[in-house]
């Protein structure tokens, strides 16, 4: 069970500068790990982008949030778009924290720095110095790629290479119709102010499906909703009474594939909610189980 995450490149499109567009990004970043997200996904939308805060700004600031503090300095150097990085939000993500403690099993990414001869490897893994590990059978590994360290233990440390994926929020760029084709996509939900109205009535009936399945949510950007990235009517994706409810549980189909559209604040007090508001909103009711 996985839950994906789709914003648009175009997120940033009404910042005024690159700190408040670095700002917005972490509260995006946060969401997403507050509600364990496992894959963030940047979805093109280059007719909204402004041009000072484009795709490849998007997806490098929501990249570096999502790497650990300790690996900051040396995956990413110095970068223009990363000038105001040091208001980010720390993500203090249960991946990345739990292996701060003595317990045994937990899990953390780490840069390899050295490769050395028969099979082993020196690793940056956040410890007090890089250690030397094993490389496993059939796992290939180069200088500055990242890799999964397990460590049962820190005094004195005892760790091994893991062939599997990185612990913590993947950040990816990818198609909106490529990511709701992913076998593991689960429920594909569209968060819309057109969609049917979130009720607890309605609730009850996805928490088992998103339990079982697990989900993708998709957001669109400021003034620019997903009906307007996709070029289609609001109106192809409202319930079929109009009033924003289900109608004889009929769900909209004018989509690229969502399995339905959704207001998860139906009754909204502003005139707009911002993206990253619509995230915390959406995902909170969305990540309840029955």
């Amino acid at each position: 069970m996985t839950v994906s995450i789709l914003v648009p490149s175009s997120l940033t499109r009404e910042a005024e500068d690159k700190r408040e567009a670095t700002r917005k990004l972490g509260y995006v970043a946060r969401a997403a790990t507050i509600f364990r997200a496992d894959r963030l996904i940047v979805y093109p939308d280059r007719d909204g982008e402004t041009g000072r805060f484009d795709g490849e700004f998007v997806h490098t600031v929501l990249r570096y949030a999502a790497t650990p503090p300790y690996l900051r300095n040396e995956a990413w150097g110095m970068r223009d778009e990363l000038e105001y990085a040091g208001i980010l939000p720390p993500l203090r993500a249960m991946s990345q924290t739990g292996s701060e403690s003595d317990g045994s099993g937990s899990s953390r990414q780490g840069i390899v720095t050295e490769v050395g001869p028969e099979g082993r490897v020196r690793v940056n893994c956040g410890l007090q110095h890089p250690i030397s590990l094993n490389v496993p059978p059939k796992m290939e590994v180069e200088e500055g790629e990242r890799v999964t360290v397990r460590i049962s233990s820190r005094r004195p440390v005892r760790a091994k290479l893991v062939d599997g994926p990185l612990p913590g929020l993947s950040v990816e760029r990818t198609d909106l119709s490529a990511a709701l084709g992913r076998e593991d996509a689960g429920v594909c939900i569209a968060a819309s102010r057109f969609g049917e109205k979130l009720t607890v009535g309605r609730l009850e009936t996805l928490a088992g499906r998103v339990e079982r399945d697990g989900m993708t949510v998709a957001f669109g950007a400021p003034e620019r909703g997903l009906p307007d990235i996709l070029d289609i009517e609001a109106s192809a994706v409202a319930p079929a009474d109009g009033t924003g409810d289900a109608d004889d549980g009929v769900e909209p189909t004018a989509d690229p594939g969502f399995d339905l559209w959704l207001n998860t604040v139906p009754d909204q007090g502003s005139e707009v909610v911002r993206t990253e508001e619509a995230l915390f909103a959406s995902l909170a009711p969305l990540s309840l189980r029955e």
